[in-house]
């Protein structure tokens, strides 16, 4: 995939009674995996669908290789964004083959004929994880794991470089977690594509990613790779956490020990 470079400067936003973040400054990594972490109410997805340009701004831009995307034709933006929210919706009854051909609506013009590279996106992106052979199945049927997976998989089929993801393991038991989290990671490995997804899990979240951004009540933390964002001092003015750092067992990643 070509690289993208997605970029916020002096990045304001909030609502009629509140300001959420406020002068934010950031470039998300290229080809990496980035997670935003950070307290509830703190502006963690509202940071992620400005980048999306699903927020309107209250001050400074979100940018593309350099270009405002409130320029960008939205046709345009979505083939280099895709971003999968909080608690999708999808009709009753859809199957999941259905919902995967829904990603490739960017890539479609108005009544144009299904082609073989539309078929070749879904049947790879359904592929990649693993629903290959629960096509035909009702979404609705399927367990917590399983849908998570048909929704990643809708977004995989728009075949982005950029792919944003909202809280994409909140209500899944820690096997779907790492699951989910797994074949995001070879995407990103295999494809290079750029991943950014809101957790809330700090030491999954530092395990699985290049690139920590973690956000308090009054702005921006730290930001940088995880060694070096989850540190006690950090984690006490974030979350008011005292907390003790210690090297996973398993992966060497930094593992959060509460006090």
């Amino acid at each position: 995939m070509t690289n993208k470079i997605l970029r916020t400067e002096n990045l304001t936003l909030g609502y009629p009674d509140r300001r959420v973040i406020n002068n934010l400054t950031l470039d998300l990594p290229t080809g990496c995996m980035t997670s935003i972490l950070g307290p509830n109410g703190c502006g963690k997805s509202t940071l992620l669908r400005a980048c999306a340009r699903l927020l309107p701004l209250t001050g400074g831009r979100v940018t593309l290789n350099g270009k405002d995307i409130r320029n960008e034709n939205t046709r345009t933006l979505a083939r280099d964004i895709a971003i999968l929210p909080q608690a999708p919706l999808a009709p009753q009854g859809i199957s999941v083959g259905e919902l995967v051909r829904r990603g490739r609506a960017p890539w479609r013009g108005f009544l144009a004929p299904w082609t073989p590279a539309d078929e070749a996106a879904c049947t790879q992106a359904l592929d990649a994880v693993a629903m290959t052979q629960n096509a035909d199945r009702a979404l609705d049927e399927l367990s917590g794991g399983q849908r998570q997976r048909a929704w990643i998989a809708l977004a995989l089929a728009q075949a982005t470089p950029i792919l944003l993801l909202d809280e994409p393991t909140t209500w899944l038991d820690l096997p779907h977690q790492i699951e989910v989290l797994s074949l995001l990671r070879r995407r990103n490995l295999q494809a290079g594509t750029t991943v950014v997804s809101v957790l809330h899990d700090l030491n999954l979240a530092a395990r699985f990613s290049d690139h920590l951004i973690l956000l308090g009540k009054e702005g921006l933390v730290a930001e940088g790779p995880p060694a070096a964002v989850l540190t006690p001092e950090h984690l006490l003015s974030a979350f008011g956490l005292q907390a003790q750092i210690m090297a996973d067992p398993v992966t060497g990643t930094p593992m959060v020990i509460p006090l």
